[in-house]
């Protein structure tokens, strides 16, 4: 991908590896439109000089205006990131956590989907372009305090490896980020969460590869995508269910069953 010419649209990129990447995009040459939800934030990155969109993903009335303002404003897009995702612990023991599991695959999921949707027509009319979707190590090595965002995870993962299939020979590229735990506000609670800046760099590094990588991974995230195949997969999970104790209660709980 030459990341020094592209015209990017981010969905989701007010904060965090969006919004790092937009930066990084930008510095290499590239346009770049910021989408999010918190209009605060856009004014304040508006006023950095980035061009900025308002998109809620979990709302389709707001994904396709947000799609008509970019198209109008920068009619050569050609690079589509779906950035924008949550995600938090739950407790399965408690039923209460299903509100949370609703939000996490609306956005994280469904979000994804509506956004792909949203700009596929163009890029198949323009013959040519780039999706980018965001996955996580978590798709692939599940962290048990995070059920359902593991599970979104995993099923962009799916997503992605079909809606690749169905674009070849388009000329429409399609490419998956899987980060591992980031300095962010989902992943920088992890003492072992790599740091933003080092992390952006390292994907502007791989994405600018020829041909671009299907899936951008990393060095972090390898012992992740890779547990499986290298016999580390149930001793990794073991090891993360230890978080599992930090759950309100838990281990009151645990102790007081028969």
């Amino acid at each position: 991908m030459d990341i020094t010419s592209r015209t990017v649209f981010i969905a989701g990129a007010t904060s965090g590896i969006g919004l790092e990447l937009a930066r990084r995009f930008r510095a290499a040459g590239s346009t770049v439109i910021v989408g999010g939800r918190r209009t605060g934030l856009l004014a304040r990155l508006a006023g950095e000089g980035l061009a900025t969109v308002e998109i809620d993903v979990a709302d389709a009335g707001s994904v396709t205006r947000a799609r008509d303002e970019v198209l109008r404003t920068h009619p050569g897009v050609d690079t589509v990131i779906t950035m924008a995702g949550t995600g938090a612990p739950e407790d399965l023991w408690d039923p209460g956590h299903f509100g949370t599991s609703e939000t996490i695959i609306e956005v994280n999921v469904l979000g994804t989907i509506r956004v792909i949707d949203a700009f596929t027509p163009h890029l198949l009319a323009r013959g040519g372009g780039a999706i980018v979707t965001v996955s996580s190590g978590i798709g692939f090595l599940p962290f048990p305090l995070m059920p359902t965002y593991g599970a979104s995870k995993a099923a962009v993962h799916a997503y992605t490896e079909a809606l690749r299939a169905q674009l070849a020979g388009t000329g429409v590229e399609v490419a998956e980020l899987v980060p591992p735990a980031v300095a962010t506000a989902i992943g920088g609670g992890n003492p072992h969460a790599l740091a933003l800046d080092a992390y952006g760099a390292e994907v502007m590094n791989l994405l600018a590869q020829d041909p671009t990588p299907r899936e951008i991974l990393v060095q972090r995230v390898l012992m992740h995508r890779w547990a499986e195949r290298d016999g580390t997969y149930d001793e990794l999970v073991a090891q993360r269910s230890q978080a599992l104790s930090t759950l309100p209660g838990r281990a009151a709980r645990a102790g007081s069953r028969p």
